[in-house]
């Protein structure tokens, strides 16, 4: 999407939001059944999954249709049969958000095939090495000829994702595409085929059942009381053989939010539950979810009056600033190292909550009330990054380093983390945010501080007083010291005559002139004489 820029060519600066609170929450710990009871685990959550694949493939063979003419009642009437009327319903709750998430993801996936399209067909139309209309041609003629295959392939996948998303049949892989792409290179995966067939079934189980609101506990389908004990209920063509319900010997016991979810069982309201299996390490896993009533977020307004913490996100590090209500930055500046490169996915959400942590720690310590973050997600970059965001080496380069940026990650755990401490989130625009930052602030940061300033810690100042309905360019009453006025008067100050109005000495206005002295002086230009014009002062009564 191309952004709304005013007359003069600058990007129009959208409004600054306070960003929603978390709709709802999940936590995780583990469970320990024993061999037998993780036998029984794995023959329900396979005959399970077996149906939610068959129920989904239904779902997707209908197409984009009416919540009337999806025939969940039929559906539902069936799998209860060869489940229970719990699990049926569970599947195919699951069977449609797993459809409309499908949705998205396709749709998404035609704008991006649209907007990469449009800019190499710009970028072809132009002839090699020359530019039109600030759009470059491309530097030679073997590279304009290679973009034009790429085209092509392009445009084939769009082809074929817009007629899929016109007949609302997008592609789901039950158990993960990557996992399923993984069967043809193993040993690039790191995994044998034992291995692989071990997570490919984990992956594809079915246990999780949906809360019900005035039901014990919460959920009869898994259920969980407050002492811990986990029973769950075993389908009915399989209940001669393994009983009605499993009950786990081993006490479930949860240490985040425990007295939260203590209280929502209690008081039998709905909670969900999902079991999942890592055949890696052989660990079994139970989360357990609840949403909130939609809280309304507060506004801008009222958190005016209160410090809040301006926060550049960088592919390395967070650079962060306390900004007082008066849009002045206060104190040292702040730098939290951020190592992502390399790493397990795990390892890498660990150091990213650990980053937000101590970002709330010193927000919390500096008393602001809100921390400040740009609203950042890349889809340029994402769609069109191989033709904007240059050549070569040094073109993959920071193409790399921007994808490698965690910015939906962040936005997510910063907004939840930030919750329970009772911290908002302000969203602002991300415009000239770096470049005014650096230009405007990192100079007199450096002249307050003994610690290294960077171009960041200048953005983030920009980031907190854009959040506090403040410019982030300085200086609103015109030119500076020793800068020339030859385009015009500078604004007049407090206290001064508007321009274009005589003192009451009765001689022209003054103007600045940048003729050689010592810095910090103003000195006064001589009133110019007109020709065939008078040379006396103008006298007033």
């Amino acid at each position: 999407m191309t952004a709304l820029r005013s007359a003069s060519g600058l990007r129009v600066i959208a409004p600054a939001f306070v960003a929603a609170a978390p709709a709802g929450v999940r936590i995780r710990t583990r469970i320990h059944p024993t061999p037998g009871e993780e036998t029984v685990l794995l023959a329900v959550g396979t005959h399970l999954g077996s149906l939610y694949r068959k129920d989904l493939a239904d779902r997707v063979r209908m197409g984009t249709v009416p919540a009337a003419a999806r025939g969940r009642t039929e559906r539902k009437r069936a799998l209860t049969a060869l489940s229970s009327s719990r699990w049926a319903g569970s599947i195919t709750r699951a069977t449609e958000d797993q459809y409309q998430l499908g949705m998205r993801g396709l749709a998404a996936e035609v704008g991006t095939l649209r907007a990469a399209c449009a800019a190499i067909q710009k970028r072809a139309a132009v002839p090699c090495g020359g530019t039109v209309d600030r759009i470059k041609g491309y530097r030679t003629a073997a590279e304009r000829h290679r973009k034009t295959r790429r085209l092509a392939a392009l445009q084939d996948r769009l082809t074929d994702a817009t007629a899929r998303l016109a007949a609302g049949k997008p592609g789901i892989v039950v158990g993960g595409g990557r996992l399923w792409r993984a069967r043809n290179n193993l040993q690039a995966a790191g995994l044998t085929p034992a291995g692989w067939e071990a997570r490919w079934a984990a992956a594809r189980l079915f246990l999780t059942a949906d809360g019900e609101s005035g039901k014990r506990w919460g959920n009869e389908t898994i259920r969980i009381d407050p002492g811990g004990r986990l029973s769950l209920k075993v389908p009915a063509v399989m209940a001669a053989e393994h009983g009605a319900r499993l009950h786990l010997c081993v006490p479930v016991l949860f240490h985040h939010r425990a007295g939260e979810w203590r209280d929502r069982a209690a008081s039998n309201m709905n909670i969900r539950y999902d079991i999942s299996h890592d055949p890696g390490t052989g660990r079994w896993y139970i989360d357990a979810s609840w949403g909130y009533r939609d809280l309304p977020a507060p506004s801008l307004h009222s958190l005016h009056g209160s410090s809040v913490l301006g926060v550049d996100l960088n592919a390395d590090h967070l650079a962060a600033c306390v900004i007082d209500p008066s849009g002045n930055p206060v104190g040292a500046p702040l730098s939290i190292p951020l190592d992502l490169n390399d790493i397990p996915a795990a390892t890498r959400d660990g150091r990213l909550r650990a980053a937000v942590t101590a970002l709330l720690d010193a927000a919390r310590n500096a008393g602001c009330a809100a921390v400040a973050i740009e609203n950042l997600n890349f889809h340029d970059a994402r769609a069109t990054g191989r033709e904007t965001m240059g050549h070569g080496t040094r073109g993959k380069t920071f193409r790399r380093t921007v994808a490698g940026i965690p910015t939906a990650r962040f936005r997510d755990r910063l907004v939840s983390m930030a919750a329970n401490r009772g911290l908002h989130i302000i969203v602002v625009d991300p415009a000239y945010t770096s470049q005014w930052g650096a230009r405007h602030w990192r100079k007199p940061l450096q002249q307050t501080t003994d610690s290294t300033v960077t171009r960041h810690h200048g953005a983030a100042v920009a980031i907190g007083r854009r959040a506090r309905g403040f410019r982030i360019r300085r200086r609103e009453d015109g030119p500076r010291t020793r800068q020339r006025t030859s385009a015009g008067q500078p604004s007049p100050r407090p206290g001064t005559a508007p321009p274009g109005t005589a003192p009451l000495t009765g001689l022209p206005r003054p103007t600045v002139t940048n003729r050689s002295g010592p810095p910090g002086t103003r000195r006064c230009a001589a009133p110019r004489t007109v020709r065939g014009a008078s040379t006396k002062p103008i006298r007033t009564n």
